[in-house]
């Protein structure tokens, strides 16, 4: 008989949070767990080699809709491996997007960063900046009032 684990044994099994595996099993990512007479929760090794699963595919930042399609696809045993690779084509494009917006989010904050004087006075571009996108109308009107200029 496969040894059945408490959900904090699971947690420390799998690397995935008691309060994780609570939600998981509520969104239907594992299903209902095994309870004892008292109600606590047990898990043998395949709802372990499952957490892992869903573990690993969070930290590779599958979302859990994304998770859902890779289980059933895992458990699937006459899958098409062409449907896991859009799901990761599908993923990895959206990585790829992500990477560009936050490089460029590096080179306007690194040109602001060089448009700053560093010094004891008050005036500085990127609060400018900041407060520019924060209201363009009002930033705009205030920027002619001090005499800031926008630098990116």
């Amino acid at each position: 008989m496969n040894h059945l684990h408490t959900i904090g044994e699971a947690a420390a099994d799998s690397g995935v949070s008691a309060k994780m595996i609570r939600h998981y099993e509520k969104i239907g990512l594992i299903g209902a767990a095994e309870r004892t007479e008292a109600g606590y929760r047990l898990y043998g090794p395949a709802e372990i080699h499952t957490l892992r699963f869903i573990r690993r595919a969070r930290n590779l930042g599958f979302s859990v809709d994304d998770i859902g399609e890779l289980l059933g696809l895992w458990h699937d045993e006459k899958r098409a491996s062409k449907d896991v690779r859009e799901v990761a084509d599908g993923h990895l494009g959206a990585l790829r997007a992500k990477a560009a917006e936050i490089h460029s989010m590096i080179d306007a904050l690194e040109h602001l960063i060089e448009g700053c004087t560093n010094d004891d006075k008050p005036d500085c571009p990127i609060l400018k900046d900041l407060s520019d996108d924060a209201n363009p109308a009002l930033a705009k009107e205030v920027g002619h009032k001090f005499g800031y200029q926008r630098v990116c």
